[in-house]
């Protein structure tokens, strides 16, 4: 790379530069395409396509909406003539598309290629010679008058024959290696060329501009094409058409900086397939100006369909991040890009927005046949706690709490890690339910029936260690009295913090979905549950969360059962219970079931009693609207002043003041 000074600019600015061109900002109309994909791509292609291959690729190109599509260079090989040939005589070119033939401005092709055409409905025969600098000396060794003279010898040979030969033809001209000549100079030959064609407003000619060998920054091709634009002879009776190449990547930019220029016309390829870096990519020319609210006249709705048939036909291949067709091109594996994305999109579903406007995606992606499901977010170790949420959404309709996401998504992430791959919606959806649905390696709820006394009353079966064992337990809801179940059951005290619920599906019998949330020592555990009655999957996701406590994962043995029956016996009777009722029930001394009872719970006989009616007595105060004297006596004890008492010691407030707690706390929400 030391050996730049070799190298100097080669192209030529006009003799006028008026960059008028820069006073736009859009391209406001679609011009005219013309694929060439059948010539300028076909014998670009380590194995050009057979005949067969090229009557479905010209299929393709008119289901897309080319009218005018170049067939082929009739004298460079049989399979092009016999090609050309099969099109006109099998009646393949539909009536609103023109076919376009490329001839060299030499009379024995000149003549074969109407032979090629002969009969055609429509035909538009492209003659060119090159006229640049370097092959006017190093290549024909002529001048810049013997060079147009060949140009305009070809041009009266065409007008001849097209008078002599069966066929509706039109005329197109391009000095080849336009960027390496002399601006002022292709505007001569070109005009030399008009003048013999004689064009009319009813019967135009195509005047055509290549970057034969791109050799100059866009801006500069756009001020030449401008000044050809400018001072074309009989410009109102002229198709100004542009032939971009990419040789230094900015084929496109060309193309649409042409357009602005004057340009009426585009030739490229689908993909800007061409000889060495290719032409100008004809799809994202197009697809940049639907991304603005022009409409190409070209469709691209099934773009995956297009990709593959041109892979097969071609056995070229669609980079994954081409635009707007490469597989990965709306794709998002970056935290913060699906993030992004996946507000916009509920965005732009709340506010019901016709406009497009999400962001990092310049188009919709379902315009162009790929799905929100499979195509947008996509989850590796780079992706953010929002892509994975997107994915269960999208892919499963779920709707995880917002504190859940966090979690969810870096322990998909990790797996992704550890895998070193990247993870697809149905095995992060595995994943999720490996870990949030069915995880409960401990204990199981096998059923629960609910009774309306003192709030709730749950008889819960739990089990664990291959017994099943049943547990009593009050609470404000359903809920709540079986998760005072497992409390009691385990010994274990955690808060249940978050519960949200929402349907799978539509209807009254669709299936639902919940999550529950519960906190110890400023850690949350997550359970989710599905199940058509709410009830049971909200159950299910809390057995699923109590699970992952650790000092549930440290219980290997299942509890005691004497002293399960002692404890239901407790909440049953807890009103009048007393030590000698229990002796006298389960037929054991006053001393040792004192001992018993707290070696088993860690609370003596009172503080059960004492911690059993204080719960109660809460769900009275935050449910009801009985006075502090009756649910004194509701949970037993008669004298109120000693209840107040005992509730201060217990929850360092009183009654009332824990009742008006609760009314602030509603009038809040």
């Amino acid at each position: 790379m030391k050996n730049y000074e070799k190298y100097e600019r080669a192209y030529f600015m006009p003799p006028v530069v008026t960059y008028d061109w820069v006073k736009k900002d859009y391209i406001q109309r679609e011009p005219i395409w013309c694929s060439v994909d059948l010539r300028d791509g076909n014998q670009a292609l380590i194995e050009p396509m057979s005949i067969d291959e090229k009557l479905e690729f010209f299929q393709l190109l008119v289901d897309i909406g080319f009218k005018e599509i170049e067939v082929g260079f009739p004298a460079a090989s049989e399979t092009e003539y016999n090609f050309i040939r099969a099109l006109i005589e099998k009646n393949r070119i539909p009536d609103d598309v023109t076919i376009q033939v490329l001839t060299q401005a030499r009379e024995h092709i000149i003549k074969k290629t109407f032979k090629a055409v002969e009969g055609a409905p429509h035909a538009i025969i492209h003659l060119y010679n090159s006229t640049s600098v370097a092959q006017r000396e190093q290549v024909f060794g002529k001048s810049k008058e013997e060079i147009k003279k060949i140009a305009v010898k070809g041009a009266k040979l065409l007008k001849r024959l097209a008078d002599e030969t069966d066929g509706n033809f039109s005329f197109e001209y391009s000095p080849e290696s336009f960027p390496g000549t002399e601006v002022d100079y292709a505007l001569d030959v070109c005009n030399a060329v008009i003048d013999i064609w004689q064009p009319a407003n009813d019967h135009k000619v195509i005047i055509n501009i290549p970057t034969t060998v791109e050799n100059a920054m866009p801006h500069v091709f756009a001020s030449q094409v401008e000044y050809i634009s400018k001072n074309l002879q009989k410009r109102d009776s002229v198709v100004l058409s542009i032939h971009p190449h990419n040789d230094r990547g900015c084929g496109v930019c060309d193309a649409e900086l042409g357009i602005l220029a004057g340009a009426d016309r585009v030739e490229g390829t689908l993909f800007g397939n061409g000889e060495r870096t290719g032409n100008v990519d004809i799809i994202t020319v197009a697809m940049n100006m639907y991304s603005h609210g022009v409409n190409p006249l070209l469709d691209f709705s099934n773009m995956p369909e297009i990709s593959k048939k041109y892979e097969r036909l071609t056995r070229m291949r669609v980079y994954e991040r081409q635009p707007y067709a490469g597989e990965l091109v709306f794709t998002a594996f970056s935290g913060s890009h699906q993030d992004a994305i996946a507000k916009g999109m509920k965005w732009r579903e709340e506010k019901e927005s016709d406009k497009w406007t999400v962001p990092y995606l310049p188009i919709d992606p379902k315009d162009v046949g790929r799905d929100y499901e499979s195509d947008i977010i996509r989850i590796n170790s780079q992706s953010g706690k929002g892509g994975v949420s997107y994915i269960l959404k999208q892919n499963y309709k779920l709707s995880l709490p917002k504190e859940m996401k966090e979690e969810v998504g870096y322990f998909i992430k990790g797996v992704s890690d550890k895998k070193h791959k990247e993870l697809s919606p149905a095995l992060i959806y595995q994943i999720f339910e490996d870990e949030y649905v069915y995880n409960s390696p401990i204990f199981q709820i096998s059923d629960a029936h609910f009774e309306q006394i003192d709030g709730i009353r749950a008889v819960t079966k739990i089990d664990h260690n291959g017994t099943t064992n049943i547990v009593t337990a009050n609470g404000n809801g359903r809920l709540d009295a079986v998760n005072n179940a497992i409390k009691k059951y385990f010994g274990v005290n955690y808060e249940l913090s978050i519960y949200e619920e929402h349907a799978l599906e539509r209807g009254s019998s669709s299936k639902a979905a919940a999550y529950v949330g519960i906190s110890f020592n400023e850690k949350l555990y997550w359970g989710v549950g599905f199940d058509a009655d709410i009830i049971k999957a909200s159950i299910a996701a809390l057995v699923v969360a109590v699970n992952q406590l650790p000092q549930i994962r440290e219980i290997s043995d299942s509890k005691d059962e004497r002293m399960l029956e002692i404890s239901n016996y407790i909440h049953a009777n807890y009103k009048t219970v007393t030590l000698d009722d229990l002796a006298e029930k389960f037929y054991l001394c006053k001393q040792y079931l004192s001992k018993f009872i707290k070696e088993k719970s860690g609370l003596t006989f009172s503080e059960n009693v004492k911690k059993i009616r204080m719960g109660k007595a809460c769900i009275l105060l935050k449910n009801g609207n009985m006075t502090v004297e009756r649910i004194a006596d509701a949970v037993g004890y008669q004298n109120v002043e000693h209840f107040n008492r005992i509730f201060k010691q217990s929850y360092g407030m009183t009654p009332i003041q824990l009742r008006k707690q609760r009314e602030i706390r509603t009038i809040s929400n």
